[in-house]
């Protein structure tokens, strides 16, 4: 079963993930844009299929009251998106050590985009969360 390494910046907050991800989704929503500074590109799996190599230095902030996004509280680095009611995390794909192997599949929340980019590539475009990609 294929395994695939990530960190932050730093090296503080270690992850496996063991099988396959998710192709990447970008997100364009307000608070995805304010968490990391510009749209993300995110991958998800099974919770069960992640292992946190080291909790000490794993913060989670609840950004509203159905998620939390869990960063490293020495150099801030965006790590996960989790659903409160889900059996799935989002990892923040910047953080997966190469190579991925994975392709980037949708934009969400395109209606609230920044208005200092244009999203102008041929991947499908949805102006909510429902973009239909499955978590494996």
């Amino acid at each position: 079963m294929p395994e695939t390494r990530g960190r932050c910046l730093c090296g503080a907050v270690t992850y496996t993930v063991t099988g396959p991800l998710r192709p990447i989704v970008y997100c364009h929503c307000t608070m995805c844009r304010r968490a990391t500074g510009h749209m993300v590109a995110a991958t998800a799996c099974a919770i069960s299929r992640l292992t946190i190599g080291c909790l000490e230095h794993l913060r989670w902030y609840r950004s509203s009251r159905d998620v939390q996004r869990g960063f490293c509280d020495v150099c801030g680095s965006n790590l996960f998106w989790k659903p409160a009611d889900s059996s799935r995390i989002c990892i923040m794909a910047g953080t997966l050590d190469m190579p991925t192997g994975l392709k980037a599949v949708a934009h969400i929340y395109v209606g609230d985009k920044g208005d200092y980019y244009d999203v102008d590539d041929p991947l499908p475009q949805y102006l909510d969360a429902e973009h239909g990609v499955l978590t494996p």
